[in-house]
């Protein structure tokens, strides 16, 4: 991705503060401390604690309602905590939302798009919004839209592409302003393996290039494949956190995860018809 980064206070390289000032140490890409939020009177999270390293590939992994969308919407300026502080490379997500959020290219699950616009007019249009003048804002969407297998497709309304298609696009938004901090919830859900391993080289040159992303997803081989750290998350909170190998203890992530999870499920009595020939 060519043309720099969006302009603002925190358009500088890393290290850079855009002030001047000589570079200090490196803040956390995210640091959430005792998040909470509670819906209708039931926990969705209890008090979430994780420091992600910058420039790092961290794979958030829990089983269905463990609090990973949740956490991930408060972590990014989506949905306000009951308590708790979310920052992004030092900026308070809720104290200083336009400066953490200038840093963060977001990937929701379920996201909703404008998409009677074709997907050249989305990315851009995103760029735009973002403060790219209108001839880097082009140029960028371009090239991502080539990156990803898009360039075919690009003059198509987004309502007309497959679930993998309106995947990538959203993943080029979320690239657009070249942010600091990518945030993506299950972004290979619906995308075929060609699509994928394109992801994966795109998301490893973002990381390459000084970038850290945060990810959730199912697959327990793609997070062991893809990322550097790992964070378990059940019941609200996060269980354990680290590297890979710090989590895994000489065991699979899988395995891991369905002991801290809470362990096997043993279907019990009956389901005897299940096994008649």
């Amino acid at each position: 991705m060519t043309g720099g980064r969006a302009g603002g206070p925190a358009a500088g390289r890393d290290g850079e503060d855009g002030t001047g000032a000589a570079p200090g140490p490196r803040p956390p890409a995210l640091e959430l401390a005792g998040l909470v939020k509670v819906f209708d009177g039931r926990p969705a999270v209890t008090g979430v604690d994780l420091v992600v390293p910058a420039g790092s590939v961290t794979g958030l992994v829990g089983p269905n309602g463990a609090g990973k969308t949740t956490t991930l919407s408060m972590a990014t300026g989506l949905l306000r905590p009951d308590s708790g502080t979310a920052r992004v490379l030092g900026h308070d997500v809720w104290a200083d939302p336009v400066g953490a959020k200038r840093l963060v290219g977001l990937l929701p699950d379920g996201l909703r798009l404008f998409d009677r616009l074709s997907g050249a007019e989305l990315v851009r249009h995103t760029a735009r919004l973002h403060g790219l003048p209108r001839d880097v804002a082009g140029r960028r969407a371009q090239e991502l839209l080539v990156a990803l297998g898009l360039a075919d497709d690009a003059g198509r309304l987004v309502v007309d592409y497959s679930a993998g298609m309106t995947k990538k696009v959203a993943l080029a938004c979320a690239l657009v302003h070249a942010p600091r901090l990518l945030v993506l919830d299950e972004p290979f859900e619906a995308v075929d393996p060609v699509s994928a391993a394109t992801i994966r080289e795109l998301l490893a040159r973002f990381v390459r290039g000084g970038g850290t992303v945060v990810l959730s997803s199912h697959v327990m081989e793609l997070v062991e494949r893809l990322c550097d750290r790992v964070a378990v998350v059940a019941d609200g909170r996060v269980l354990a956190a680290g590297t890979l190998d710090e989590v895994r203890r000489g065991a699979t992530l899988e395995e891991r995860f369905v002991e801290l999870a809470g362990g096997t499920t043993s279907l019990g009595e009956g389901l005897a018809w299940l096994e008649s020939s």
